[in-house]
């Protein structure tokens, strides 16, 4: 049987989306279940490809120049393929901080752009993963002791990295460097442990799927406490919340009430009045309107939540939850005739926009076949000098345009003179629209005011590489 471990990780990255923008590093260590280090760090670039533009700001704070990654770094297909290596080593659980909106998504879109399943290395063989920026919430929210807690300005916590390694004397000389990072969050997981066993075991514990639906009981409603970043850090990042039906249209998620708020305000609104209420943005609503409270809790996104007797009444009189107002809009809640369903139907959306361009239709597109699986497999094994023989029946309507850029992003050389033409339009069209210059002439002049005067080459050395991808795909 295979050693539990976990790998814990982090990209820099071309840019702050990570369903459009692309890695620029990667660094990742395995330590054992105490957190001692067991591997060597794995440490990669990744050459960026001629069909986007690394956003200015991203260069400025990583220092990573396109540059730097061209040189020091692996095509994407290879820089995937080591890190799934690591990841779907049986009995791993993958970690990072803040990596489950961010890093792990980053990882879904690499694995689905090179011909991976992109989510069975997250359960497959005992795989789990992990992320504990919402243990670090849960500890300042309710046993801070032990742990130095920077502030903002306006004396709420500061959950930065950065910040918190700072404060608690945590050598973390390069923020920004993944290896840097790893290290950091690594030492700061060591520190909740140290500081709070029971508290870092239990999350470590609650992290599944499983563990996750059985504090979210659908037939009970009963209330449990909710730590997320969705709720104001003045708040101490935490609700009361009650488990009111399965997300209609997400088999991971669980729609949630904040029973902070009184039910009374929309109890008598029909399913349309609701839906408005959920996705009109706070200036459009009309004065006096609040946004609904309802929320959607993933079982597969390591969400923190425990029983409510962890909050003393003196914080929970800090963090605006009483006790009598929770029970009072319980109970309200519990009386609405078929509650479940109305916030269902309410949650049905269908006039949302699907993208068309096989890159962005990892969710929209549905999973693959078995069969295009295995044909997803011999992509990835076949030798890139024999990979414009073969001649694959996919099914799915993705996967032929996708295997087409998969050639000319790591291996352009397999292109033929008509297929680089193809490629060069295509790349052109990504990044000399009008609105992506724009963009990227406005994220640049923003960057310029902020650089230290250092930071200054590497902004250069960006103008002249997105200059020169310019003239090469303008023939």
């Amino acid at each position: 049987m295979t050693s539990a471990s976990i790998y814990w990780y982090d990209f820099e990255t071309f840019g702050s989306n990570p369903r459009r923008d692309r890695a620029s590093q990667f660094a990742g260590i395995r330590t054992d279940e105490n957190l001692n280090i067991i591997g060597d760090p794995l440490v990669l670039y990744c050459q960026p490809s001629p069909d986007f533009l690394p956003n200015p700001m991203a260069c400025l704070i990583t220092g990573i120049t396109p540059q730097k990654a061209l040189s020091e770094g692996v095509c994407e297909a290879e820089f995937i393929r080591l890190i799934h290596a690591e990841f779907s080593q049986g009995g791993t659980c993958v970690a990072g901080y803040n990596s489950i909106r961010f890093d792990d998504e980053l990882t879904r879109q690499l694995l689905y752009r090179n011909f991976y399943d992109p989510y069975a290395r997250e359960w497959k063989n005992g795989n789990t993963r992990w992320d504990i920026l919402g243990m670090a919430r849960l500890a300042a929210a309710t046993r801070p002791e032990g742990i130095v807690w920077p502030k903002r300005e306006d004396g709420t916590n500061s959950f930065r990295l950065e910040a918190l390694t700072a404060a608690n004397g945590i050598e973390h000389a390069d923020a920004h460097d993944a290896l840097s990072d790893v290290l950091a969050t690594i030492e700061m997981a060591r520190l909740i442990k140290q500081a709070q066993p029971k508290l870092y075991e239990y999350v470590y514990r609650s992290r599944t799927k499983q563990a996750v639906r059985r504090q979210l009981d659908l037939k009970s409603h009963k209330p449990v406490l909710h730590v997320s970043g969705m709720y104001p850090a003045a708040q101490g990042c935490l609700a009361m919340i009650a488990p009111v039906c399965p997300h209609p249209t997400d088999s991971n998620g669980v729609i949630v009430y904040d029973l902070r708020l009184d039910p009374d305000d929309w109890i008598d609104l029909s399913d349309q009045e609701i839906r408005a209420r959920l996705f009109t943005s706070d200036e459009m609503l009309p004065e006096g309107v609040c946004r609904i409270p309802l929320k959607t809790i993933h079982t597969n996104k390591c969400p923190i939540l425990t029983a409510p007797t962890v909050l003393s009444s003196e914080l929970a009189l800090r963090y605006g939850i009483s006790e009598e107002r929770i029970r009072a809009h319980w109970d309200k809640m519990m009386k609405i005739p078929h509650l479940a369903e109305k916030v269902s139907n309410a949650l049905r959306r269908e006039d949302l926009p699907k993208p068309d361009d096989p890159d962005f239709m990892i969710y929209s597109g549905g999973f693959f076949n078995d069969g295009d699986k295995e044909l997803m497999r011999v992509v990835r094994n076949t030798e890139a000098t024999e990979l414009a023989r073969l001649d694959l029946p996919f099914k799915d309507g993705r996967l032929q345009e996708m295997f087409f850029r998969y050639r000319a992003r790591n291996f352009p050389g397999t292109l033929t003179e008509e297929e680089s033409e193809r490629w060069r339009l295509f790349c052109l069209q990504r990044i000399d629209s009008a609105e992506t210059r724009v963009n990227h002439a406005e994220d640049l002049e923003k960057a310029k005011t902020l650089a230290e005067p250092l930071q200054l080459e590497s902004l250069a050395q960006l103008e002249h590489y997105v200059s020169m991808l310019s003239e090469l795909q303008s023939g």
